[in-house]
């Protein structure tokens, strides 16, 4: 800095290049400062201690404070003190660069303007003292506000005499007040003032125009609408960060109590007679040539021997039908029909099945040699009308198949096994399910009202009276998409279709029974789990984002880290049930950043689609045949089967 600024007065009045003129206070005048504030505590104290003592001072205040507490700044001005501007957030002008600085000044000329009507010409700059801490970078933003027309006041040392006058500077704490009470008992200080009135300038608060009054109470209405989306924000995060991890501890805890019911014996419980009828398989298929003869052998290589394999051609313009005709075994039969959607090819195929056991599977998937007979045993039930089979990732190569078979295990598989123990298990997967005919022929066979006709048909049969379970050991190797378009076009109907289902059963709430215990337990997880926080996930994610980059790191990332952690553990816990190498687990932190938002845009986007009354159209996934790979690469492990 020029040596003129190290050799002059506190106040620099004028800078003109490294000309400057400054003031210094009169000998026996203190002009009183406080820098940061209005403080909802201190400020309050301090002007009443000023009025006690009939002293008044210059208040440096900060924006954005200034925009919480407009009241503050009023009673500054109503008992006669200064204010001055400290910048909005207290930014150091120095490293700053040229627009953040004309933003912190402006704002905070602004605030003033909307908070009581003012403009100031004071400015200190954060993080300076005495004048010569105005050097290098903060001369240069010092000559800046100068020639914007600001009156820069720094201070004197805090062990001047106030007899020689001093410029005194203060922060808004309890040590402040204390040391104000004491200064205002010095004998060597006859006037305790304001800045300007020291040293005799004109008014530093001047009255703005109407116009930029209701500017300024429009950025101080849109901070504290600001400030209530924060506070609110905090309680909604903390919510839904209880919430889901009371869904992880929900999903373990119940996951456990399955393994436990299924493999211990309990006394007194009957023991079911083993299951060896007949079975109907119903394939239906659309142009799937690249998978349907692999799906179909799979299911004549099965260890229940007495099936009948019926493949309803929906229409396909490939060779799907003539592959499965092709395959010389008598238990195949191929229906051809005109393309009318896959809950029609269900019904047509349920409308030729021989037997009383049906079972439906999608034309891109294949089965372990033994799912079949394990998915028809808990039908020895009599209670039992559907059972959901394992349906695990054959294609999991590449960063997308490792996060689908993660979605499969953690979410899938284990939601199932708590449905199972809470008896509302929402969905039998189309991929592997066991019916009863006369249970299927009872609900009017497979509805064609929504997209999700497994969801739909599910949630008949509860309504219907009949229980649904989940058979882990019952394991079939599907297909999933193998880009990002492909599976937000499956997920997109998926989540459409559910919905749909969901409001049309929505009656079943008010039900008595296996109905509306079903509905009230698996409606109210799917609206509150997969609909409503989803929906919020985004802004959630958001404002955690803000956290990390602006408010308070560490504790952002170590909620985030936490939560994490517990991912995880329930994943790792879940992979284990399902007899999966942990190694995956390294791909899941990744999972949250591409993912997850994937997810929940699906959501949203189905949502609004519902309630626009979009009528979504079915979009099939391009297949290449590669739901068998990852059934090849492994071992088979024995497997138990369950006990019910």
């Amino acid at each position: 800095m020029p040596e003129a600024v190290d050799e002059s007065g506190p106040v620099l009045r004028r800078i003109s290049g490294n000309d400057v003129k400054s003031s210094a206070v009169p000998a026996r005048t203190v002009a009183l400062t406080y820098d940061g504030g209005p403080d909802p505590v201190w400020t309050p104290r301090l002007l009443d201690l000023l009025r006690k003592h009939h002293a008044h001072a210059t208040f440096f205040l900060f924006g954005a404070q200034a925009a919480r507490h407009p009241e503050l700044v009023r009673r500054i001005l109503a008992e006669g003190h200064e204010i001055g501007s400290s910048t909005y957030t207290g930014a150091d002008l120095g490293s700053s660069s040229r627009a953040r600085t004309a933003m912190e000044l402006t704002l905070t000329q602004k605030t003033l303007a909307g908070a009581a009507g003012i403009h100031t010409s004071l400015l200190r700059m954060p993080l300076t003292t005495q004048v010569d801490t105005l050097c290098g970078a903060e001369w240069t933003a010092a000559r800046r506000a100068a020639a914007d027309g600001y009156v820069l006041v720094a201070a004197d040392r805090p062990d001047r005499d106030p007899a020689y006058g001093t410029v005194r500077q203060f922060s808004q704490t309890d040590l402040a007040y204390e040391e104000t009470k004491d200064l205002l008992g010095n004998r060597h200080a006859d006037r305790f003032t304001t800045v300007t009135d020291a040293l005799g300038m004109p008014a530093a608060n001047t009255r703005v125009s109407a116009a930029e009054r209701w500017q300024g109470k429009a950025l101080i209405w849109t901070t504290t609408a600001g400030q209530a989306f924060t506070h609110a924000m905090t309680w909604v995060l903390l919510a839904l960060g209880l919430l889901g991890v009371v869904r992880l501890l929900m999903l373990t805890v119940f996951a456990r109590a399955h393994v436990r019911r299924l493999t211990r014996l309990r006394p007194g419980a009957p023991w079911l007679r083993e299951v060896n009828a007949p079975v109907t398989v119903l394939v239906p298929a659309y142009n799937e040539e690249a998978g349907i003869e692999s799906t179909v052998r799979s299911l004549l290589a099965s260890t229940h021997p007495y099936l009948e394999v019926i493949v309803i051609d929906d229409g396909s313009t490939d060779q799907t039908a003539d592959l499965a005709t092709w395959i010389d075994d008598p238990r195949v039969r191929v229906i051809r029909q005109p393309n009318s959607g896959k809950a029609a090819a269900l019904n047509t195929g349920l409308a030729h099945a021989s037997y009383d056991i049906v079972v439906m599977v999608d034309a891109d998937t294949v089965f372990e040699d033994d799912a079949l007979y394990r998915l028809i045993q808990p039908l020895a039930h009599p209670a039992v009308g559907a059972v959901s089979g394992n349906t695990k990732v054959g294609n999991r190569r590449g960063l997308l198949g490792r996060w689908q078979h993660l979605e499969y295990v953690f979410g899938f598989n284990l939601d199932r096994r708590m449905f199972e123990v809470l008896e509302c298990m929402p969905t039998v997967p189309g991929a592997i399910g066991a019916f009863r005919r006369d249970a299927l022929l009872g609900v009017g066979g497979v509805s064609e009202d929504t997209l999700a006709e497994d969801t739909d048909l599910t949630m008949a049969l509860w309504r219907a009276g009949w229980r649904v379970v989940y058979e882990e050991s019952a394991i079939a190797w599907t297909e999933v998409p193998t880009s990002l378009r492909q599976l937000w076009r499956q997920r997109y109907r998926w989540c459409y279709g559910t919905l749909q289902a969901m409001w049309k059963h929505r009656g079943a709430v008010l039900e008595v029974g296996t109905a509306g215990r079903f509905a009230r337990r698996g409606l109210t997880y799917l609206t509150i789990f997969q609909v409503i926080l989803p929906l919020i996930a985004p802004v959630v994610d958001l404002f955690a984002l803000y956290g990390v980059l602006f408010t308070d790191p560490v504790r952002s990332m170590g909620v985030w880290v936490a939560f994490l952690a517990i991912q995880l553990f329930c994943a790792g816990y879940a992979l284990r049930l399902d007899r999966e190498k942990l190694r995956t687990l390294w791909s899941m932190p990744f999972q949250l950043f591409v993912y997850r938002q994937l997810m929940y845009l699906v959501v949203i986007q189905s949502v609004f689609a519902l309630l626009g009354g979009t009528r979504l159209k079915w979009h099939r996934m391009q297949r290449s045949g590669t739901a068998a790979d990852q059934q090849l690469r492994q071992p088979s492990a024995p497997r138990q089967l369950s006990s019910r």
